[in-house]
């Protein structure tokens, strides 16, 4: 009997390996197996999709510590002039960022710091052409709601596609030149995007 559990040992350890599990001594408890890696949209989201018709766009939403573009559409008018394309489009983007994210997003781990109820108006009289003017200050907001508005208002056609864009409060609010660099998109929350004074107001 003794002899036949002996010879019995190496072939189970031999079916385990086959099955590509292998032989432990040692109890191991891990959980369950993660339903999605963290950041990574590895499924269409329905919800999303559903929602989308009109332009595509790309919005910054916060994952982890740092941003990561996700695809939403804006509704613009046919025929809308350039001007007034710009500003909807950044309304649009505004509303997107503001707006919760959706149920497989969340899950992923995606969230957002930029509040609702924020809108976005054209260059004042005195102001660049290019010049987009917040109903809250820039200074205003977190330095995660900042970056999360550059990097999708530059990277859009809300901007000059120059990888910059304007912005200013409401009113005469001194305008400043912002950018969204690699720096900015990975590490949100301490470096705040680059800017620089711009004429105007």
């Amino acid at each position: 009997m003794n002899v036949r559990r002996l010879l019995a040992l190496p072939l189970l350890a031999g079916l385990l390996t086959g099955c590509g599990i292998r032989a432990t001594e040692v109890p191991t408890d891990f959980g369950p197996a993660p339903s999605r890696v963290r950041c990574s949209l590895t499924e269409p989201d329905v919800t999303a999709q559903s929602a989308r018709a009109g332009v595509p766009v790309q919005v910054f939403l916060q994952c982890g510590s740092s941003l990561v573009a996700v695809d939403r559409s804006v509704r613009v008018a046919d025929g809308a002039a350039d001007s007034e394309r710009r500003v909807v489009v950044a309304q649009g983007l505004l509303d997107q960022l503001a707006a919760s994210p959706s149920a497989a997003e969340k899950e992923a781990g995606y969230t957002t710091d930029v509040r609702g109820g924020m809108t976005v108006s054209g260059p004042g009289p005195k102001d660049p052409d290019d010049a987009l003017r917040l109903s809250v200050p820039p200074g205003d907001l977190t330095s995660y709601a900042l970056a999360q508005l550059v990097c999708t208002f530059s990277d859009s056609a809300a901007a000059e596609g120059d990888g910059s864009v304007v912005l200013g409060g409401p009113g005469t609010e001194p305008l400043r030149r912002y950018e969204c660099t690699d720096e900015v998109r990975s590490r949100p929350g301490s470096a705040e995007p680059p800017s620089s004074e711009v004429a105007g107001g």
